[in-house]
């Protein structure tokens, strides 16, 4: 899975966003500090926000190009985005939240790939389907947002600080639950942080931002 961006350009409150990368191996951490762009980025990606020039490539197809007037919409992306609040529905049960906008039963399987029941048990989310969101811890809430993420069957998941709102003693437990996606479910990841560690847990390779532009890319060694 390759993600193309070329001369992407975005203005931002006080500078522009401006990227020309190829996105290529499995798990991209997009790092930097508070305000870098990278949320921006993110939602660029997904198709939430519209860059003012450039060309958005996703595994090949384009699916932005200012100059063609080419913009898919978010829907046939076939990304899946976890934002920073979760944007879980507060009136809803856990199970209800993964299921929302889901065509097929909770048991149908996830990309052909692997049964949702694997996805229960990776994210150990069972004892959570018939909860209330308001009875969910923050690290809960990640998990069935993660869930919900995964049952639109992405090709690509993306992950905006996924450990924001976590309580300290349990981040390194969410940790643990997206190794193991990235490890049984082998979906590529874009990996959003403001932290150094939790890429390094994650990701594969490291691109940080600052002020809209990438000033360094490092992969890692596994």
């Amino acid at each position: 899975m390759t993600i193309a961006l070329r001369n992407v350009t975005l203005p931002l409150a006080e500078f522009s966003l401006e990227i020309s990368e190829e996105l290529a191996t499995r798990t991209t951490a997009i790092y930097g500090p508070s305000g870098a762009g990278k949320t921006s980025l993110l939602e660029i990606i997904a198709g939430l926000r519209r860059p003012t020039r450039g060309v958005v490539s996703i595994d090949g197809t384009t699916v932005f190009d200012s100059e063609k007037r080419i913009d898919v919409p978010p829907r046939r992306r076939h990304v899946g985005y976890v934002p920073q609040d979760d944007a879980l529905f507060p009136h809803l049960s856990a199970r209800a939240n993964m299921l929302y906008g889901v065509a097929a039963h909770f048991s149908a399987p996830i990309g052909g790939l692997k049964p949702a029941a694997t996805l229960e048990n990776i994210l150990e989310i069972d004892t959570l389907k018939e909860r209330s969101v308001e009875r969910l811890s923050g690290g809960e809430r990640k998990r069935v947002a993660l869930a919900r993420a995964l049952l639109s069957r992405p090709e690509i998941l993306l992950l905006d600080e996924p450990l924001a709102g976590v309580h300290a003693e349990l981040r390194g437990r969410v940790l643990e639950y997206l190794v193991r996606v990235r490890d049984e479910l082998a979906i590529p990841m874009i990996y959003v942080t403001h932290e150094l560690h939790e890429a390094s847990a994650v990701c594969d390779e490291i691109v940080m931002l600052d002020r809209g532009r990438v000033i360094r890319r490092d992969i890692l060694r596994r």
